[in-house]
């Protein structure tokens, strides 16, 4: 079971990461500034394995990386959102996080639940409200890139 983290609609990739921190290139440092002009609990609070979800259109804004890198880098292990912004999806993808499109289910998780989610069966179990959201598995292909780390590793033949 995973702890959320729950965030609204429109959450742009200038609220996960702020421009104002690009200049750090480690993106271990750079991660200690996720979300903080929203969530200044997020950063020092999260750990490994646990699960952001949000409202409509998650990561719209710029086009830049840093944005699904931090996420990952804090140790989240996957998004679910009502939907995303298509270029931030796919980044998000590229660099191995895991990222679930839901819709409206997404309302039925609420902060505080224990959610469960098996990325292969296309399933999210709210354990403490005994709910399940059916969604599209994760295709084949994309849990490999992120079992692999992300496509650049992927690519590289970490998928063997």
């Amino acid at each position: 079971m995973s702890k959320i983290w729950r965030y609204g609609d429109h959450v742009d990739t200038d609220v996960i990461i702020p421009a104002r921190y690009l200049n750090i290139v480690d993106f271990k440092e750079l991660s200690e500034h996720a979300m903080e002009d929203i969530d200044k609990t997020f950063a020092p609070n999260v750990h490994e394995g646990e699960i952001m979800v949000a409202g409509r259109n998650f990561g719209c804004g710029s086009s830049r990386e840093h944005a699904p890198i931090v996420i990952r880098e804090k140790g989240i292990k996957c998004i679910i959102a009502e939907s995303f912004a298509r270029i931030f999806y796919r980044n998000a993808i590229n660099i191995g996080l895991p990222v679930l499109e839901i819709g409206e289910d997404v309302k039925k998780i609420e902060a505080g639940d224990d959610v469960e989610v098996d990325l292969a069966k296309g399933e999210i179990k709210i354990v403490n409200k005994n709910i399940i959201i059916k969604t599209h598995p994760l295709p084949e292909f994309v849990q490999k890139i992120s079992d692999a780390g992300g496509l650049i590793n992927y690519i590289k033949g970490a998928h063997k």
